[in-house]
């Protein structure tokens, strides 16, 4: 069962009617012979481009001959293809081997795979109307699909059959890894259950696909539907010539020439508010932010988010679990919910502690302003950086001029990576792309060898969901032969044409992040597609990313990338330190405003089987109260009905996977700077412990084994600025 596969079909089922499996079991091989004969009465390779291996190098996929009117029967043709080689797999009248059953899995489904990793990430980096529509209509047949798989009988025999004797097989460490790991997935998808219930699973598989899929819609309309118009070019005070014009250009694309659109980002912050001297518009701008699809407009999520949380619980009381953070921490680290709220619990008093002494100074910044109004979350960021300002001395537009993109990209983050892994990148402009901002790199190993293909997508627009996330076109397999392409995406505002792109601080953050999981992509060394590169748990995967954050801070590296974009001058050093002091600035905002998100994510999914939420936005306050971290001035990263990371992707019951795993990273990177910082000796011993590794070994004790020991917290609270100042 390729965990390629599986992952793009969670969620979702086809509607079947409450008989037998076997019977469910049977028709569907009748659908699958069916499939697969009209399927092969045509060449595949004069007709679709996803029947074949692409001939581009490691077969990336060749935009140029890809048409959405080739999605639909390259995934109707896929899922008939692997069907059939799973019941031949199942149905094998020769003894269960680890070589005809396990490995035959992983072998299986190529077309399948071709398709659903293209289709998938278009979906998400460059969607229309069509692939909406299309991704709709999937959802429940690509987890049919994945139930037909993880229901089989015959199948799980097999797999049941190789575990109990697993101790006999003289399996090495990777192939026992992955037999103890196919065998949880299939009883964790229901492989036990009896029939009744495996046909219960089924029909809360097939409304949580559609359900989840709608979610995803309504964040993209909700993109069109909740941007902000402005008239009078007044109110835009406290924006350069360069942000203005931006935002003419947006409103223009949108047919209202004249005007200025302000386009919302998926969180409940904007950027735009630390510069908008305008309080009303800012208002306007928030309240737009962090009201969207709570009814205000056509799309109401709140809906949705009931019906999933309840379909959540459904399922796990199901499988025999107490909620679905029980059933999906089991697999992570922490192990339960419990051990999760503990964490984040544990952080709320000298956080909150934090974000009373911050907003007390933007209070005193108001005032000083002659303004006589009490602190609203409108407000924090514009009188956050007078804060910042009077505090460091620090310009923050000044600062950007130092924050070219193309300097950051090429000189910074390209640039660190090659002093600590010994790595480089060669622009190919012959490898066809999806959207003409995206950029292809080859990426070179320390030795002069080809380790795999980089796409980067850096800059937003309309067809792009928000955020920033790593994704592949293709995963690393020694068993398959198979090199990495990798994805980068974020959602960077280009500069008016013919203008330098500026970033801010985070934006750089975020760039080292991204990069930080391509790597564990790409330079994964592992045989099996099953347990490559980022195949591993939620609360592990968000190490190997947070700890690239730091390196874009270490002399060096900022050295070489913060260079003025008129002069070419480095930062002065002058600068550079206030930039360097004020890095812990607005932290206590910054992690409540996390801890806030990561807790409600927990209060949704630790309710019992049965719960009805019957208002979305009061469960949150109460949520928010119940663990202290109720803040007016300081709501939720996300709140419920934009909520993506927990409604529309994968990590329900898992956001606090980041604060966990900022604990590795910042636990790792004060370690390695205590032994030498940015060294190509510290590189590849990480490379060899943590970023090769995949899911083939236990994220703990490759932890262990690069660094000796289990991680601290201490160094989490110093790299977030929230230590007493009055220890020593």
């Amino acid at each position: 069962m390729r965990k390629t596969l599986v992952a793009v079909a969670i969620g979702a089922a086809v509607s079947l009617s409450a008989c037998s499996d076997n019977e469910q079991q049977a028709t569907a091989n009748q659908q699958t012979e069916q499939q697969a004969a009209e399927a092969t009465q045509q060449p595949a390779e004069q007709q679709n481009p996803f029947f074949t291996a692409s001939t581009l190098q490691y077969e990336a996929p060749d935009f140029n001959k890809i048409k959405f009117e080739h999605f639909a029967p390259a995934f109707e043709r896929g899922m008939a293809e692997h069907m059939a080689e799973i019941e031949a797999i199942a149905n094998n009248s020769e003894q269960p081997t680890f070589e005809n059953t396990i490995v035959a899995m992983e072998k299986s489904g190529a077309i399948l795979n071709r398709v659903s990793s293209v289709f998938y990430n278009l979906s998400s980096s460059h969607s229309n109307d069509d692939i909406r529509a299309l991704q709709a209509e999937l959802a429940p047949k690509m987890a049919a699909h994945s139930d037909n798989i993880s229901l089989n009988a015959n199948l799980f025999a097999r797999v049941k059959s190789l575990y109990e004797q697993r101790d006999e097989l003289n399996l090495d460490a990777e192939s026992l890894r992955l037999l103890e790991e196919t065998y949880k997935d299939f009883v964790r998808s229901g492989a036990q259950l009896n029939e009744q219930e495996k046909a219960q699973i089924r029909e809360v598989n097939e409304q949580l696909s559609s359900l989840t899929n709608e979610f995803r819609d309504g964040l993209m309309s909700l993109t069109q539907e909740t941007v902000v118009f402005v008239e009078d070019k007044a109110e835009l005070a406290g924006l350069s010539d360069s942000q203005i014009q931006s935002l003419a250009n947006a409103a223009k694309s949108r047919d209202k020439d004249g005007q200025y659109a302000i386009v919302l980002t998926n969180t409940t912050r904007q950027s735009i508010l630390a510069d908008l001297e305008n309080r009303e518009l800012r208002q306007r701008i928030w309240e737009a932010s962090a009201n969207r699809g709570t009814g205000n407009t056509e799309t109401d999520q709140n809906p949705l988010v009931q019906q999933l949380v309840k379909l959540r619980a459904e399922k796990a009381s199901l499988l025999g679990y107490d909620s679905w953070g029980d059933y999906v921490l089991e697999s992570n680290m922490a192990g339960n919910p419990e051990a999760a709220k503990k964490m984040l619990r544990d952080l709320v008093p000298a956080v909150v502690s934090n974000v009373e002494r911050e907003a007390a100074a933007i209070q005193e910044a108001i005032e000083a302003d002659g303004k006589d109004f009490e602190l609203k979350p409108w407000d924090w960021f514009y009188y956050a950086e007078k804060v910042r300002a009077e505090k460091y001395a620090l310009d923050s537009d000044e600062v950007k001029k130092y924050f070219e993109f193309n300097r950051v990209l090429e000189d910074g983050v390209f640039y660190a990576m090659g002093e600590l892994f010994g790595i480089t990148f060669k622009e190919r402009s012959d490898i066809p792309v999806y959207q003409e901002d995206v950029k292809v790199y080859e990426v070179f190993d320390v030795d002069g060898s080809s380790l795999g293909l980089f796409y980067a997508d850096y800059f937003a627009r309309d067809s792009k969901r928000g955020g920033a996330w790593m994704s592949s076109f293709r995963s690393q397999s020694g068993l398959m032969n198979q090199k990495p392409v990798i994805l980068n995406n974020m959602n960077i505002t280009r500069a008016p044409e013919g203008e330098p792109t500026f970033l801010s601080f985070d934006e750089v953050s975020t760039m080292f992040h991204e990069m930080g999981h391509a790597l564990h992509g790409m330079f994964s060394d592992v045989k099996y597609p099953s347990l490559a590169g980022t195949a591993v748990s939620r609360d592990y995967v968000e190490f190997p990313s947070t700890f690239q954050e730091d390196w874009m801070l270490n002399e060096k590296v900022i050295n070489n990338f913060a260079k003025h974009y008129e002069t070419g001058e480095q930062i002065p050093q002058e600068l550079l330190d206030k930039v360097l002091a004020a890095r812990n600035f607005n932290q206590g905002f910054d992690t409540l405003e996390y801890v806030a998100a990561a807790l409600l994510d927990l209060e949704y999914h630790t309710i019992e089987p049965g719960t009805e939420i019957a208002d979305v936005q009061a469960f949150e306050q109460e949520a928010l109260e119940r663990n202290g971290v109720a803040v007016e001035a300081v709501p939720p990263r996300y709140r419920s009905t934009y909520f993506a990371h927990v409604f529309a992707g994968g990590y329900s019951a898992g956001y606090y996977a980041y604060m966990w795993s900022e604990v590795l990273a910042a636990d790792a990177f004060k370690h390695m700077n205590n032994n030498g910082g940015l060294t190509l000796e510290n590189g590849q011993a990480f490379r060899k412990e943590i970023l090769s590794q995949g899911n083939s070994k236990d994220p703990m004790q490759q932890y262990i084994d690069w660094r000796g020991q289990e991680p601290t917290v201490e160094a989490l609270l110093e790299r977030r600025g929230l230590t007493d100042p009055s220890i020593d």
